[in-house]
């Protein structure tokens, strides 16, 4: 039963970072529980931890659904999302511990393959846990969870990022890798502020790609980022 239930978690997870599941899609208790084996008891024990983790709403009498993106949502997303990044990295060059950098060099090897095999799953995958890892190493019992619901969007609204359609889009997805690389190096050498400035050049680098995405109308990004970059400046 618990490979049948870890299955259904990571199953869940990968196919709604990777938009196989559509937002606010509705998640069928009775087809999953056939599909894994698995009672009613279990699969809603999953529908609530991923529910806890932002990925999936449950709905009172109307079961689960995969978490809309809305309005409101990518207001709030473009918004903040600079700001938690940045004091994410702030964080993680204090409190990164060995083991971390390790894992965050292997996370970057994997998602470098996956960019030079053109492997759009494999990369958001990929990046998604190169920045989970970052907010691991901040230590930070607030900012985590925050970061763990920026990335569920991140990789939903940014995900034609990694599946280039021109030589523009392929050059930022090769800037976005040595980012990485520059992540890993700032970090080892506990350069707050290099980490901090790669933030910005990184979330720039994505940003209108995701803005090609979608944009809801009225969302002037380049405002609100201009304003959160603005705003740091000052308090720095």
């Amino acid at each position: 039963m618990k490979s049948s239930k870890s299955s259904l978690y990571d199953d869940l997870k990968r196919q709604i970072l990777t938009m196989e599941l559509d937002p606010d899609e509705d998640l069928d208790e009775a087809t999953l529980s056939e599909r894994y084996g698995l009672s009613r008891t279990p699969v809603r024990e999953i529908f609530r931890r991923l529910a806890g983790e932002g990925y999936i709403d449950i709905r009172e009498n109307r079961g689960a659904r995969v978490i809309p993106m809305n309005h409101s949502t990518l207001r709030n997303f473009f918004l903040v999302a600079p700001m938690i990044y940045a004091a994410i990295g702030r964080l993680a060059v204090q409190n990164f511990k060995p083991k971390q950098l390790v894992d965050l060099k292997e996370t970057q090897e994997r998602f470098r393959a996956a960019s030079q095999s053109t492997d759009p799953l494999a990369m958001v995958l990929e990046n998604n846990r190169f920045h989970e890892i970052m907010g691991e190493m901040s230590g930070n019992v607030y900012l985590q969870p925050s970061l763990g619901r920026l990335l569920i969007d991140h990789a939903r609204i940014g995900h034609t990022f990694f599946r280039p359609r021109n030589e523009n889009m392929s050059t930022r997805l090769r800037l976005s890798v040595e980012h990485h690389d520059g992540f890993i190096a700032a970090i080892a050498a506990h350069d707050e502020d290099a980490v901090v400035d790669l933030v910005f050049e990184h979330w720039e680098l994505s940003r209108e790609n995701m803005e090609m995405f979608i944009a809801p109308e009225g969302l002037k990004a380049d405002a609100l980022v201009g304003a959160v970059s603005a705003s740091l400046e000052k308090q720095s």
